[in-house]
């Protein structure tokens, strides 16, 4: 199956990156986003997000005319579709359910497009069964057109699912490098699939059906916020025992046959925070332990504030005439993980959105943004430089392991209370 147009659906994280490795092909891809400010951004040869290697890309597919933006979808051969997945929330945090409205949108919105013989992949991480639904819903806006739901290998329309599997700091090298797990509707949808993802995917592309593909995702990301747990509440058990964690899990995996993740402020971004909970809401009494890993991790935040507050409440007292304003509390670092700008359910903002409703001056340090997100707009936070943080704050929190923290490790650990979530000095 020849593929020379190829549409890319949401312009994000996963989006770009793909759009940009498949136009590096030679392929001619349409990029479509609803966001204008990134349509316009990409259409001039630049990127609206932080990954290494991406304005490299872009900018080479966009000049040599291989990749467009646009915010309404266009003729292709083949949809990839790469939308948010969120969960809405369960007020009391025991069984999160899937929000698939941005794959509705995205369904309806590429169905007036379609033709006899396109190809359809759904890349966003989803609940198992959430490309029958996708199918469903295209089906629904296009009924001169056969889906395999009713038609199998003799529909129209192709339809598959294939993750994305990538790190976000890694995810151009990664995209490319990495095996993926492709599953159809149908024989046929799998193999319209395989070929597609073999102009650029140097990995082994590994053929399953569509439920197993969603199920796959979700037990990798799963795995790993099991293992996350793990160290997470080795942490808490740790510092009530006085046990420096991570020189016990430095140990421990001296073991040939362990592997102890490493523990944190909690667990954030668009997978591990998130795909677990779509397991848990299909199978919500049979995943006890994928849903206590979650709770396990969605409250090591909580432990963190404690920390903190049990600081600030050390120096009232060493500074009894002190009001809370005249205190001034640093967090360093408010992405989800190491090295980056995402924010996406991150542990670290929230720790910091709380600290900032406690009444103290707040300084944060984020090297990777340039102003702080809309709704964190508090007269009494301030984004300020490392050097700043330091010299000012009475309480120093470390809540992510950003590199240039790294670097300055030592100026950080001579600062007199210190709450390290990260293992900064270990």
């Amino acid at each position: 199956m020849k593929f020379e147009t190829i549409s890319v659906i949401g312009l994000g994280y996963i989006g770009l990156p793909t759009a940009a490795v498949i136009a590096s092909r030679r392929k001619n891809v349409i990029g479509v986003d609803i966001n204008q400010h990134a349509v316009d951004t990409i259409n001039k040869g630049d990127i609206h997000i932080v990954e290494p290697e991406l304005d490299i890309v872009v900018h080479a597919a966009v000049t040599e005319g291989y990749l467009k933006a646009t915010t309404s979808p266009e003729a292709a051969d083949a949809f990839l579709v790469a939308v948010p997945t969120p969960f809405f929330p369960d007020p009391e945090g025991l069984n999160h359910k899937a929000n698939l409205s941005y794959i509705e949108s995205a369904a309806k919105a590429l169905a007036p497009v379609l033709q006899p013989g396109n190809l359809v992949i759904l890349e966003s991480t989803s609940p198992v069964g959430a490309t029958e639904k996708m199918a469903s819903w295209l089906a629904e806006a296009r009924p001169d057109l056969t889906f395999p739901q009713t038609h199998g290998e003799e529909s129209d329309i192709r339809i598959a699912h294939c993750p994305e599997r990538v790190l976000p700091g890694h995810v151009v090298r990664e995209l490319v490098e990495n095996d993926r797990v492709i599953g159809g509707m149908t024989a046929k949808c799998s193999e319209a699939a395989k070929a597609l993802y073999e102009v650029f995917v140097e990995g082994e592309c590994l053929v399953t059906t569509a439920r197993t593909a969603e199920m796959a995702k979700l037990t990798e990301n799963s795995f790993r916020d099991v293992n996350i747990a793990f160290a997470n509440e080795l942490s808490v058990i740790c510092n009530k025992l006085d046990i420096n964690v991570w020189e016990l899990i430095s140990l421990s995996n001296r073991h040939p046959r362990v592997n102890i993740l490493q523990p944190g402020a909690g667990v954030g971004g668009h997978c591990i925070a998130v795909d677990p909970w779509f397991i848990v809401d299909s199978c919500p009494e049979e995943a006890e332990l994928i849903r206590t890993a979650r709770l396990v991790n969605d409250g090591k935040p909580r432990w963190v504030l404690n920390q903190i507050k049990a600081a600030l409440e050390e120096a009232h007292q060493k500074n009894p005439g002190y009001t809370r304003s005249d205190i001034t509390v640093a967090c360093l670092g408010i992405a989800f993980k190491p090295d980056i700008d995402d924010l996406r359910e991150s542990p670290a903002l929230s720790i910091a959105n709380e600290v900032a409703k406690l009444g103290c001056r707040l300084l944060i340090v984020e090297p990777n943004i340039e102003a702080l997100p809309e709704g964190f707009q508090y007269p009494n936070v301030e984004l300020v430089s490392l050097e700043q943080a330091l010299e000012e704050a009475d309480v120093t929190s470390v809540l992510v392991n950003h590199k240039p923290f790294v670097e300055q490790v030592e100026a950080v650990a001579a600062k007199p209370t210190v709450i390290d979530a990260v293992g900064l000095l270990r």
